[in-house]
């Protein structure tokens, strides 16, 4: 997903035992598809890897209409497609061209340069259809940033799911309830669904040195507060926290190891680096990323740029 400038969040005073911060994310509109984000936040600008995180939708799209987000360039960074429902076409400038569908995780890994979009297929496009999910980014490690992209695919039946009495889930990434994800990631990471019935209580161990839960669907309550869906609570290094549903909830667990230094945002781009960013502005101005074989007709211009102010090199 493209990044969208937006005001920044507001935080909930309430902060019981076991939470640093919440995150109240600020809604914006893709094409008809709400989009609610929480990080990059101005007091907190990442959990573990953790840089980006968009909540998509749910949202409904009449025949006819879809998401259609146009090539658009990423450097330093890996992308994290995670869907609860629907479809998204996924092309880049490596040839990948495949549908993401539910449960299925998908990293594109963007390292030197890196160019995507992602749009509703033509034939999804012909009934009602509809689409929930969440997109975020991993910073990559100092030492990855400017190495050759990647990416990588795992089908949903490829990753390991936990089940106990009132509580399911499905590990994407990193260790949780004694299943591992196969998917390897540059940095330690977790990242982990979690459907929870009325009434049970979840622990999340102080394992993973950076934490947040962010609630999809449904009330939580940590720590004696109670908390409505659609926020992130940032939760305190060392501190074992129970989480205990109000409703029947959806949740994720994100995270992951301490960053290896601050990270700077430009547009789709994130470095350690400031001089990288303008670089990389320079370089998509120009002309100079690469194209998408199967997708090369159109391209999302810089935000403070013309549509045709892009020369190629």
């Amino acid at each position: 997903m493209s990044w969208l400038p937006t005001a920044d969040a507001d935080t909930d005073p309430r902060r019981p035992d076991g939470v640093e911060m919440v995150i109240l994310p600020r809604a914006s509109d893709i094409g008809g598809l709400e989009v609610r984000r929480a990080l990059p936040f101005r007091s907190r600008r990442m959990v573990g890897p953790f840089i980006f995180w968009d909540q998509m939708g749910p949202g409904e799209f009449l025949r006819g209409r879809g998401i259609d987000v146009r090539p658009h360039p990423h450097v330093g960074l890996t992308t994290v497609t995670y869907l609860l429902s629907g479809s998204i076409d996924h092309r880049d400038s490596l040839g990948n061209d495949l549908r993401i569908h539910a449960g299925d995780v998908n990293l594109m890994t963007a390292g030197a340069g890196i160019v995507h979009s992602e749009r509703t297929g033509q034939d999804v496009r012909q009934r009602p259809s509809s689409l929930f999910g969440v997109q975020s980014w991993l910073a990559q490690p100092r030492s990855h940033e400017d190495r050759a992209p990647e990416f990588t695919r795992a089908p949903r039946q490829d990753l390991p799911t936990f089940d106990e009495p009132g509580i399911s889930g499905r590990l994407i990434l990193g260790e949780f309830m004694g299943v591992r994800s196969p998917v390897a990631t540059q940095w330690p990471s977790l990242y982990v669904d979690v459907c929870m019935e009325r009434g049970a209580k979840l622990g999340i161990p102080a394992t993973t040195e950076e934490r947040a839960i962010y609630t999809l669907v449904g009330r939580i309550e940590v720590g004696g507060v109670r908390f409505p869906p659609q926020q992130m609570l940032v939760l305190r290094p060392g501190d074992d926290v129970t989480v205990v549903a109000q409703d029947d909830v959806r949740l994720m667990i994100l995270g992951g190891a301490v960053m290896d230094g601050p990270r700077y945002i430009d547009w789709n781009f994130v470095s350690s680096s400031k001089e990288r960013l303008a670089r990389a502005r320079e370089d998509w101005r120009n002309g100079r990323f690469p194209i998408i074989p199967s997708d090369a007709d159109e391209f999302t211009p810089l935000p403070d740029d013309s549509p045709t102010s892009r020369t190629p090199s």
